[in-house]
């Protein structure tokens, strides 16, 4: 699955890699991967990556699905 998405603070690109549980709480998590510089994995519990956030005044996606980013 190639899916994208775009950070609301930093503008930057990542791929969505799968989901994982974090062992030590059972928490659903995504993993991700920086799509520039050294293309580092990050973890995020699937809540937080999900979740909408106040920026600039307004709610908006911490990461907002890009269409035909990987094409």
């Amino acid at each position: 699955m190639n899916e994208y998405y775009r950070h609301f603070r930093n503008g930057k690109l990542y791929r969505f890699v799968t989901f994982a549980t974090i062992e030590a709480t059972g928490e659903e998590a995504v993993v991700y991967q920086a799509m520039y510089g050294d293309h580092r994995y990050w973890i995020r519990p699937r809540a937080n990556f999900f979740e909408e956030v106040e920026y600039d005044g307004k709610m908006v996606p911490r990461f907002q699905k890009v269409e035909n980013a990987g094409e």
